[in-house]
């Protein structure tokens, strides 16, 4: 891919910031933003009883937060089982699962006399069906790494691609994945954490041989690591490949998206790019 259709097709949806591409690699990056090392919590360990709550709370980094920091820096995040930073994230990344008991009471009802819990699922047990049935795919080499896609070398080749988006923008993005796949059904966003919209959710209907793209960002707890009004789009590469083929002769080079650009314009002048 050319970095000169990238940036055209960039000008032509109105995004100032290039998606971030997501991979899996045994290779440590030199450089980038990743969370401490850390012991990960398992339902083994849990049901041993060698897990210390506190400490493991106390030394919560989300996932989001570093992609954030990324993403300003224009460099790589990158996670581990040993540098996961939050117990929930290690469940959505791939690096854990079952998702221990003391996660799923905390993400939904609480836990009596420790926390009040976030209360994003209505009950422990339901919370568990989500769970099981997302199912996440185990990370099948050492490392998760996400990094702007102008950063990838020739060998390298994302499994995903990830656009922060307003919700202007976002609409060339939705109507362009029905474009290039004709599934009236390609955009999904099913509920998660928000990291697991970036890595679960599309990894997850890409193991039931399904290209999907997925809207996130909608998580509460990480809105703090998104622009005002902005989104999460992911999708397959094989998808994005599709779109900078084919862009040019959809809806995205007609009049009547010319409308849009100028919305796109000015929500950029009030919010900023």
């Amino acid at each position: 891919m050319k970095k000169q259709n990238l940036e055209q097709f960039l000008e032509r949806l109105g995004l100032e910031e290039e998606p971030m591409g997501i991979f899996f690699t045994d290779e440590k990056p030199l450089e980038g933003f990743s969370p401490k090392v850390s012991e990960l919590p398992t339902r083994e360990k849990e049901k041993a009883g060698l897990i210390n709550w506190e400490q493991v709370f106390s030394s919560f980094s989300c996932t989001m937060g570093h992609i954030w920091r990324a993403r300003k820096k224009h460099c790589a995040a990158y996670f581990s089982r040993e540098q996961f930073g939050c117990a929930g994230a290690a469940f959505w990344m791939g690096f854990t699962k079952p998702q221990t008991e003391t996660i799923v009471q905390y993400v939904s009802t609480g836990i009596p006399n420790w926390s009040e819990g976030e209360w994003y699922c209505s009950s422990p047990e339901e919370l568990r069906k989500i769970f099981e049935y997302v199912d996440p795919e185990p990370v099948p080499e050492t490392y998760c790494v996400i990094k702007p896609i102008s950063l990838f070398e020739d060998h390298e080749r994302p499994e995903l691609v990830v656009f922060f988006s307003r919700p202007e923008s976002l609409c060339g993005l939705h109507q362009l994945a029905t474009f290039v796949s004709n599934d009236p059904e390609v955009v999904q966003s099913p509920w998660s954490a928000a990291c697991g919209s970036l890595f679960a959710w599309p990894m997850h209907y890409t193991s039931k041989g399904q290209e999907k793209a997925v809207i996130g960002g909608w998580d509460p707890s990480a809105r703090k690591f998104l622009k005002n009004e902005e989104l999460t789009f992911t999708i397959p590469f094989s998808m994005f490949e599709g779109m900078i083929a084919n862009y040019e002769r959809s809806f995205l080079g007609k009049k009547g998206w010319e409308t849009v650009r100028k919305k796109i314009a000015r929500s950029n002048s009030m919010l900023g790019a």
